[in-house]
């Protein structure tokens, strides 16, 4: 006979992971890469009125929460194998915390040991249990991290508890998005003002408000300004004057600055300057610096801080990511299987243009999740979700893939199969490294 708990498993979130439906103490999302751990957490955990979803890597707890509302994340702290130093761990926790500060994370220690999971509390988990848990441990610890996520969200929160939660998180692990993550992480708790640079769809508005949610202005209003919009107004001094008065205490965002007029620059200079802007500044503008037509005082108003935004087709890992996340994420909200992306969809992806950057990127997804057959999405599905969109992608190159290949093995085979050393060798980060070896079946 089969397991209760099973039977009704992926029903009420059939496109999540480990998905076991409604649950009257609440729902947690266990992230640990061992499926014996993942298999007993929905046993136990279910028994006890949880609802549970589950994620074999941090990477993939963006598409369960893009999907579903979740109360508490139970984190493992090492996912490579050898792994002691919680480092995979703890950066995941700080990514989880800058995106929702409201969140309530557990961590799981075991290799690790107390001194790890008391610096992980240190870095905003609520609490942590050992691996092996203790039952009633965790049962107590999950109860206690339920009463400080309903206290963190209040009442606004908890009337919002049924809305499925935004995919809006910086993702990427290119050096340059490493950049901008850092650049964000020093400047968002200061007030200095920052200026965006990046083209269509690059994210300058998600940075602008994953600044906000980072800084001590997170509770106080977001207002955007699309200065594009104002400048084709009738009455322009009416919208500016409603915008300074919503934003006050708050975060102002003049969406694409170089659209201002030399008249309309000098106004906004002279509001700036005589205080009545009580807010955190940031602009945003898709030309680059070289080409910014800025009065000089202006700019120095703006770009006290300065971020740019790296195009898709600069970072092929990313997009690769992108497109892994973005299928996830659109098989849960759709309620479509999860399934993997052929080695041939992946060259597609990472050789097509984009020149709608990441917005066009996720929207081919959505449509490859909606229209895909078979057991994995093929080549041909990424062309088809492509042309829908306008959009093409070159032949994927047979001798392209045997070289890199080729080039992987031998770094892995001159660094004795250290995966750390082959990777530095290869100028690409750990997961990247992980990424193609299993493309291969190295």
């Amino acid at each position: 006979m089969s397991d209760p708990l099973s039977s009704h498993e992926n029903k009420e979130f059939p496109g999540v992971p480990g998905g076991s439906g409604q649950g009257a103490r609440g729902h947690v999302l266990v992230v640990d890469d061992d499926a014996d751990v993942q298999q007993a957490a929905r046993l136990f955990l279910g028994r006890h009125g949880f609802a549970v979803s589950t994620a074999a890597q941090p990477a993939q707890i963006w598409a369960v929460l893009a999907a579903i509302p979740v109360d508490v994340i139970l984190l493992d702290l090492n996912f490579s194998r050898g792994a002691v130093s919680g480092a995979e761990g703890f950066a995941c926790l700080a990514e989880i915390m800058a995106h929702d500060p409201s969140a309530v994370v557990v961590v799981v220690t075991g290799h690790s040991g107390v001194n790890i999971a008391v610096q992980a509390m240190r870095a905003g988990a609520a609490d942590f249990v050992m691996k092996p848990w203790n039952n009633a441990r965790l049962l107590s610890t999950l109860d206690a991290a339920l009463d400080r996520r309903r206290r963190r969200i209040g009442p606004a929160g908890a009337a919002a508890e049924g809305a499925a939660v935004d995919d809006d998180v910086l993702l990427g692990e290119s050096a340059a998005m490493e950049r901008v993550r850092e650049l964000i992480r020093r400047a968002a708790p200061t007030q200095a003002s920052i200026l965006i640079f990046g083209e269509a769809g690059t994210g300058k508005s998600l940075v602008a408000r994953t600044v906000h949610r980072q800084s001590p202005r997170a509770a106080a209003p977001f207002v955007c300004l699309d200065l594009l919009a104002l400048i084709q107004e009738a009455a322009p001094d009416t919208l500016w004057a409603s915008a300074l008065a919503e934003v006050r205490g708050g975060t102002l965002v003049l969406d694409e600055v170089s659209a201002l007029s030399p008249a309309l620059q000098s106004r906004l200079l002279a509001v700036l300057e005589s205080g009545q802007l009580q807010a955190r500044l940031i602009a945003t503008t898709r030309r680059p610096r070289s080409e910014l037509a800025l009065r000089e005082e202006l700019l120095l108003r703006l770009n006290t801080v300065e971020i740019a935004l790296p195009p898709l087709r600069t970072r092929a890992d990313d997009a690769r990511g992108l497109a892994e996340h973005f299928l996830r994420t659109f098989a849960a909200r759709h309620g479509r299987p999860q399934k993997p992306l052929s080695p041939e969809a992946l060259d597609a992806i990472t050789q097509a243009r984009w020149p709608g950057e990441v917005r066009a990127l996720r929207q081919a997804m959505e449509r490859c999740v909606i229209f895909a057959d078979g057991d994995r999405y093929e080549a041909a599905d990424v062309q088809a979700a492509l042309a829908a969109g306008g959009l093409s992608a070159p032949e994927p190159s047979a001798s392209l893939a045997e070289t890199e290949r080729a080039l992987v093995a031998e770094a892995l085979k001159r660094a004795s199969f250290n995966v750390s050393h082959a990777a530095k060798a290869l100028g690409l980060t750990r997961a990247a490294l992980y990424r193609r070896m299993a493309k291969y079946g190295l």
